[in-house]
């Protein structure tokens, strides 16, 4: 399926591709928080491998990893225990 989105002139004088890119990276992003594409699937069409999209998706503000909020306050309670024992494990070498 092909998009055609059209633009003043204005917006692509400087850098065609990295607008190009950026609107990409918005729907992209979008798709993949409503739970329309997968993590894969953006990649191919970044054509990158499936971290670097994580990483562009995550600069451009989405979030990669969305807990419940239930989950969420797990976290925060277990953080502490799991922070200490790391910081054990790291004192005793």
């Amino acid at each position: 399926m092909k998009l055609e989105i059209k633009l003043p002139d204005r917006v692509l004088e400087e850098e065609p591709e990295r607008v190009r890119q950026l609107i990409l990276i918005q729907i992209l992003g979008s798709l993949y928080h409503a739970g329309q594409i997968s993590g894969g699937v953006g990649a191919r069409i970044m054509g990158c491998n499936r971290w670097e999209f994580y990483e562009l998706l995550s600069q451009h503000g989405f979030a990669v990893i969305d807990y419940p909020d239930e989950e969420l306050e797990k976290e925060a309670e277990v953080a502490p225990i799991w922070y200490k024992r790391v910081k054990n494990i790291e004192s005793s070498r």
